[in-house]
């Protein structure tokens, strides 16, 4: 597609038109290696590449892995709240970015972030079911055992006010000490699910990380509160949910 130097970086940061245009009168924009001052220029965006301060702007839809960490609120905006936008680097800002699905406040792990809306419909739509794959420590041991409890997540369970959510697997890595950590494959994303689903069997989940969506595992060398841009590889994982063995 061919916009406008000013319009393409408009639409692909997050910094107002007025600015772009200062940034590449000052010579800070570089099309496929040559410095461009003229914000009129028309570019290609789907084959030109952009530079700007140095630093690759990606023309087209955006997909950010984000490693969340704990205190952060999965939305745009909450006044009073932190939330997972103020992680992404100037590079990766854009107007329209939004999570792709949540995470609560204090569950940590892969966070999508997107601008485009079909292809987080596709992988949140119920009719999908699209895995995430999570890692759960929680206190306190199931009520009836622990055959009672992977068979009830297995079947699809009852949670506690009344719904009844999907057929889900279950994992166990370790038990002791009223500690047991497992492994939870969900193919919705219910209220709280992993949250109440432990909870109908008398434990507290004390710690909650996502760890796959799809066929994608999050990238374990993404510090918490670190991101990247993904590939189109690892896009295309995402839709494939039958790589997902977890």
């Amino acid at each position: 597609m061919l916009l406008r130097l000013d319009r393409a970086l408009s639409s692909y940061t997050a910094i107002s038109r007025s600015e772009l245009r200062k940034k590449i009168r000052s010579g800070a924009v570089s099309v496929n290696g040559k410095t461009v001052r003229d914000e009129t220029s028309r570019i290609d965006t789907g084959c030109d590449r952009l530079l700007l301060e140095g630093e690759p702007v990606t023309c087209g839809p955006l997909y950010v892995m984000l490693n969340k960490p704990a205190g952060f609120v999965s939305a745009t905006s909450a006044p009073g709240e932190r939330t997972v936008l103020e992680l992404l680097p100037p590079s990766l800002r854009r107007k329209n970015l939004f999570p792709a699905g949540r995470l609560d406040k204090d569950t940590v792990g892969f966070m999508l972030l997107t601008d485009d809306g079909a292809f987080a419909h596709a992988i949140l739509s119920p009719k999908r079911h699209v895995p995430k794959t999570y890692f759960v420590r929680a206190c306190g041991m199931p009520c009836g055992g622990q055959d009672a409890f992977a068979r009830a997540f297995s079947e699809g369970m009852l949670l506690p006010g009344g719904e009844r959510c999907l057929p889900a697997e279950f994992a166990l890595l370790s038990a002791e000490r009223e500690t047991l950590e497992a492994r939870v494959v969900l193919h919705e994303g219910m209220y709280h699910q992993i949250k109440r689903m432990f909870s109908a069997f008398g434990c507290r989940v004390s710690y909650l990380r996502r760890e796959k969506i799809g066929g994608l595992s999050l990238d374990e060398a993404l510090a918490e509160g670190e991101c990247r841009a993904l590939t189109a590889e690892e896009i295309q994982l995402i839709c494939t949910p039958e790589t997902d063995k977890a």
